[in-house]
């Protein structure tokens, strides 16, 4: 029997650990053994049930359109359980000049697809609007031999569609997901569909244009089943987004799996490995898959290859929390009718963003209250981060009551803390990750999985782990059928 150590048991550890369960009853003689550091599973995925409310203090959704949760939650039984988007109460605010402007219909990304709702918003000057059109004539940036060239994401939107589009529109909407610098944000790792888009449609407007009609056939020509869920943007799970990782790890086995154990040494015996823990006991095993954050990871292997550390310690982080808070809906004052808000940095908020959870998610609070979830940190406000709970929970009430205009007390507050959480996919970032994935695919039994690498969402954390899992298993010349192309368009 061989066994794979997996670290770090949050999603793309379950998802490592969950296939190789997947291969043992699919008769191959493997086993995991999964450590880690912190009290729960789950890893950001965290749910919390209080007096009926949904409370997820990290990741609340995934993207619709990307298929690895939902292939999961197939294989779980819990694809009935997704939950979509209230999209009748579908609005999104942004802060502009000290008040709320509407986020104009057609918008995608950061490009107008619609005429009308464009030229009629208050969110951009009539300078800011005719310097945004002017991407209908700029020409492409000129490719290389290999493809477009890399650059920030600054870079591309000021190009192509001006500052105030990033200062009033891309700032805000990749600060409230990806918890990054645009300035510094490479475009290639976070966003190679623009790039694409600029070479083969001309430019955004043009790209996003014809994306938009794409969807309107696709619809039209495979409208939903009646009494289907919709699908939405965005898709949750009734209970939270830990009902998810829970599903997994009880799937996956937790008789395999300890928690409140850190690994402090890692180091290879011969043809296997042994990691040495906190409580002074050791794991060995055939091979390992370090499913942590890339900083912590390369603390690890830097005594076993000081080039996959190197390229490792390249990858930066930030910290941020999220912070909830209920209310009664009689007592909270605000239009409820919308999804959320987002601030720009050039208002000077403390706030990033905050989510009108109650209302994008149904179900989210009981009947008569409301919970609104509002972020704060993200590379430009690290300081924030050495308050006190209480303290980040009065600042972020302050600021919803500035912003939004929230009145009465709240019922209670919840404050979850990603110390380090959020990886920075800076200039380089693929030169990085591809000089990890070489040098560890050189090392028997060694592989790397997590969202510091090809993408933060919750599907990339998913095929992250399950690639891992693949790679160790090839070693071993075992193939799953289920990695087969006819059994990948099956789920």
């Amino acid at each position: 029997m061989r066994k794979i150590a997996i670290v770090g048991g949050g999603i793309a550890g379950l998802a490592a650990a969950y296939k190789v369960t997947r291969a043992a009853d699919a008769g191959h003689d493997v086993e995991f053994v999964l450590v880690e550091k912190g009290p729960r599973l789950g890893g950001k995925i965290a749910t919390e049930h209080v007096d009926g409310f949904v409370i997820d203090g990290g990741p609340d959704c995934f993207l619709t359109e990307k298929p690895a949760i939902h292939r999961i939650a197939k294989l779980l039984g819990i694809f009935d359980d997704e939950l979509p988007t209230d999209e009748s109460r579908k609005r999104t605010y942004i802060l502009s000049r000290g008040r709320l402007h509407d986020l104009p219909d057609g918008v995608m990304m950061f490009a107008p697809t619609k005429f009308w709702p464009f030229a009629t918003t208050s969110l951009f000057s009539w300078p800011g609007k005719v310097r945004m059109g002017m991407d209908l004539l700029i020409k492409p940036k000129p490719a290389g031999p290999e493809g477009p060239e890399d650059e920030t994401l600054e870079s591309f939107v000021v190009r192509r569609m001006g500052r105030e589009c990033l200062d009033r529109l891309a700032e805000p909407l990749v600060g409230g997901v990806h918890a990054s610098d645009p300035a510094r944000m490479s475009l290639a790792a976070t966003f190679p569909r623009l790039l694409e888009m600029e070479q083969n449609y001309g430019g955004m407007i043009k790209g996003f244009y014809a994306a938009r009609k794409k969807v309107a056939e696709m619809r039209k020509k495979y409208p939903p089943k009646p009494g289907a869920k919709p699908r939405t943007f965005f898709t949750s799970f009734d209970r939270g987004m830990q009902y998810l990782t829970d599903a997994m790890a009880d799937a996956a086995g937790r008789d395999g799996m300890r928690t409140g154990a850190a690994v402090t040494g890692l180091a290879q015996t011969g043809a296997g490995w042994m990691l040495d823990l906190e409580d002074g006991t050791r794991v060995d095993a055939d091979a390992v898959i370090l499913a942590t954050e890339s900083w912590a990871a390369e603390e690890l292997v830097r005594p076993v290859d000081t080039a996959i550390a190197d390229a490792l310690a390249g990858i930066d982080h930030s910290s941020s929390a999220t912070v909830s808070l209920a209310f009664e809906e009689s007592e909270v004052g605000i239009d409820m009718n919308a999804f959320g808000v987002l601030c720009p940095l050039v208002e000077g908020r403390a706030l990033m963003a905050a989510t009108l959870s109650s209302t994008k998610w149904p179900g989210r609070a009981p009947e008569g209250k409301v919970l609104l979830r509002g972020f704060v940190g993200g590379p430009h406000n690290q300081a924030i981060m050495a308050e006190s709970d209480d303290r980040l929970a009065e600042i972020v009430l302050s600021e919803l009551r500035e912003v939004l205009g929230v009145k009465g007390e709240p019922l209670f507050s919840r404050v979850f803390r990603w110390e380090k959480g959020m990886p920075q996919y800076t200039l380089g970032h693929l030169d990085r990750v591809e000089a990890i994935e070489t040098r560890s695919g050189e090392v028997p039994g060694l592989a790397l999985a997590g969202g510091s690498y090809r993408g933060v969402g919750l599907p990339n954390c998913v095929e992250s782990g399950e690639r891992a899992v693949s790679k160790v298993l090839g070693e071993w010349g075992i193939e799953l059928a289920e990695d087969s192309e006819e059994q990948k368009r099956y789920y």
